[in-house]
C-alpha cells in the first residue's frame, strides 16, 4: 500500500500510509471518522485451568475477581519492588480462562515472566501471540464499518472494555465466507471508540480481512494508519507507553495509574513495595506540558524551572494533530506539579515556555442520547 515502513521491536511495520495522508490525516481520520490499524505485533498470554484466576490476581495489579465472563480491565504486571514488566489488558474468556494482551517490544519478556510467576499455580500459560492477526479499528465510525461484516451481532450492545465472539465476513479466492467464532473486543489505543479483533493470523485469512475493512469502509471514509499515528493518538489520551512513561524504574504511583491497582484485593507482587512508597510519598509525578513558545518537546528533553535548572524530563511529545497544539508529558517534582506552573522545556539547547496543563489533553465526546 506503499506505507512507509520502520523497524520497531524486531517488526517491519508502517509508520505512515502517504497515500492516505499520512500521520497527520490518519491520526484526524480517527478522531473524526475511522481508521484502521495492524497491531499484529502485540502480544496475548493465554493463563487457564483451576488456578487461573488465583494466578492473574497474584501477577496482576487490578481485581481479576471482578471481571464477569466477556468483560476485560486495564492492568499491569509488576516487579516487586513496585516497578513495572509490562501494562496489559486482561480477558476473562470463561470460567477458568483468561488472556491477557500483552507489549511488543516486551512480548518474550512477559511471557517468560508470566510463566515463571505462574509455576506454583494450577494452570497452563499459553504463548498465543502468533496465533492472531490483531486489526483495530478506531473513531467514531468504527462501530458503523464493523456492523457492515459482522451482520450477525449487535455491536452496539458491547460496552466498553467488553468482548464478544462472531462471525466476520471474508473473502477469499472472490468467493465469500465468514470466519467463525472471533473475538471482538471494544477496546484501543488512541483514546477513542473502536474494536480490537482477532483473526486467525495465516496471510490469505488476515490480508482477506484487512481488504474487506478498507473496501466497506470507504462509505465511511477509513483509511489505513500506522504507527505515528497510533502514537500521537495515545499520546493526546495519555495513554502510557512502556519504555517512556512506565518502564523497570517507575512505579505505579509515579506514574500516576495507582487507581488501577486494587491494595485491598489479595496479595500480588509488588504490593508491599507499593505500600512503602505511599508511606514515603512522590518524589516524581507524570504531568503534562504544553508549549506556549514555539518548539516541540521530544522524548528525553530536559525540564528545567524558571532559573534554568534541570527539574525533570520528557517522556514523549509530539505536535498534537486534533488538538493543534505541541505537547509533552514529563516527569517533574510535586512542587511542580501545579496546573499552570511555569517550566521549560530545553531543545537543542534552547530553553523553550511550556506550562502544565490539565490531562488527559483529549476526552472524546460522549455520544449524545438517541
Amino acid at each position: 500500500m506503499g506505507a512507509k515502513m520502520v523497524e520497531f521491536n524486531g517488526w517491519d511495520m508502517p509508520v505512515e500510509y502517504p497515500s492516505a495522508g499520512g500521520i497527520i490525516a490518519e491520526h484526524n481520520a480517527v478522531r473524526t471518522g475511522v481508521g484502521i490499524f495492524d497491531v499484529s505485533h502485540m502480544g496475548d498470554i493465554q493463563i487457564s485451568g483451576p488456578d487461573s484466576l488465583a494466578a492473574v490476581q497474584h501477577i496482576s495489579m487490578n481485581d481479576a475477581s471482578k471481571l464477569a465472563i466477556g468483560q476485560a480491565q486495564y492492568s499491569a504486571l509488576l516487579y516487586p519492588q513496585g516497578t513495572f514488566v509490562d501494562d496489559v489488558v486482561v480477558h476473562r474468556l470463561g470460567e477458568n480462562d483468561y488472556m491477557l494482551v500483552i507489549n511488543a517490544g516486551t512480548r518474550e519478556k512477559d511471557v517468560s515472566w508470566v510463566r515463571d510467576n505462574c509455576a506454583g499455580f494450577n494452570c497452563a500459560v499459553e504463548n498465543l501471540s502468533d496465533d492472531f492477526t490483531q486489526i483495530a479499528i478506531q473513531g467514531p465510525k468504527a462501530e458503523n464499518l464493523l456492523q457492515k461484516i459482522t451482520p450477525g451481532t449487535d455491536l452496539s450492545s458491547v460496552k466498553s472494555y467488553w468482548f464478544t465472539r462472531g462471525n466476520i465476513l471474508c473473502f477469499e479466492k472472490s468467493s465469500r465466507r465468514y470466519l467463525g467464532d472471533i473475538l471482538i473486543a471494544r477496546t484501543g489505543y488512541t483514546a477513542e471508540d473502536g474494536f480490537e479483533i482477532y483473526v486467525p493470523s495465516d496471510e490469505p485469512t488476515s490480508t482477506s480481512v484487512w481488504n474487506i475493512l478498507l473496501e466497506v469502509g470507504k462509505e465511511f471514509g477509513v483509511v489505513p494508519c500506522g504507527l505515528g499515528a497510533r502514537n500521537t493518538l495515545r499520546l493526546e489520551g495519555k495513554l502510557p507507553l512502556y519504555g517512556h512513561e512506565i518502564s523497570d524504574t517507575i512505579n505505579v504511583c509515579e506514574a500516576g495509574l495507582d487507581r488501577f491497582c486494587k491494595m485491598d484485593k489479595p496479595d500480588f507482587i509488588g504490593r508491599s513495595a507499593l505500600v512503602h512508597a505511599k508511606d514515603r510519598g512522590l518524589t516524581r509525578t507524570l504531568v503534562g506540558l504544553e508549549m506556549t513558545e514555539r518548539g516541540i518537546a521530544r522524548d528525553g528533553y530536559r525540564v528545567l524551572d524558571d532559573g534554568g535548572k534541570e527539574v525533570g524530563y520528557v517522556t514523549s511529545g509530539s505536535f498534537a494533530p486534533f488538538l493543534k497544539k505541541n505537547i509533552a508529558l514529563a516527569y517533574v517534582p510535586p512542587e511542580f506539579a501545579e496546573l499552570g506552573s511555569s517550566l521549560k522545556v530545553e531543545i537543542r539547547n534552547q530553553p523553550v515556555a511550556a506550562k502544565v496543563v490539565p490531562t488527559p489533553f483529549y476526552k472524546r465526546p460522549k455520544k449524545s442520547a438517541s
